[in-house]
């Protein structure tokens, strides 16, 4: 399948909407089925991350998400406008302990957890998750899951002939 965009306007509401359109394009894309949950929860939070960025610090930008099933492969792009994060720590544990002694100011929590144990929590979903700096100032969270062989209505014509021994 070709790669799919959604621009959504920064509302909670619309994190709903582009978990139901990730799982959709993911389960046409072959993704396993008990993988499914996992891209559902991994999506819902990586745009209720960037909806709460961009909330706070681009109210009018829309949050983008990319999917793409190139490569025997579905990928996810959560990009948003808020300010660059790092990568979550590798060592899980000592991220929370570091937490209870650390004060941490409401304003930037994001489901009472901050922004680096939310990617965090993205990591322990998702096989592979790359977190960079997006093409302007935010972030880019690339989740990926192993995918199928492209479903038949999906194919160019070109394709559809080749996979079925069609005269060009």
């Amino acid at each position: 399948m070709p790669t799919v965009e959604i621009r959504f306007s920064p509302l909670p509401a619309h994190v709903r909407t582009a978990r139901l359109m990730a799982v959709a394009v993911a389960r046409r894309s072959h993704v396993d089925d008990s993988a499914l949950d996992e891209v559902r929860l991994a999506v819902g939070e990586a745009c209720t991350r960037a909806v709460r960025l961009h909330q706070r610090h681009a109210p009018s930008v829309p949050v983008l998400m990319v999917l793409n099933d190139d490569d025997g492969s579905f990928a996810i792009d959560v990009v948003d406008e808020g300010p660059y994060d790092a990568a979550p720590a590798e060592d899980g544990p000592e991220l929370f302990l570091e937490l209870e002694s650390v004060a941490v100011e409401p304003d930037e929590l994001s489901d009472g957890l901050p922004s680096g144990v939310v990617l965090a929590v993205i990591s322990g979903l998702v096989d592979t998750v790359t977190v960079s700096p997006g093409p302007g100032r935010g972030t880019r969270v690339h989740m990926q899951w192993p995918a199928g062989p492209r479903a038949a209505d999906t194919l160019t014509m070109e394709e559809h002939q080749l996979e079925y021994d069609l005269p060009v």
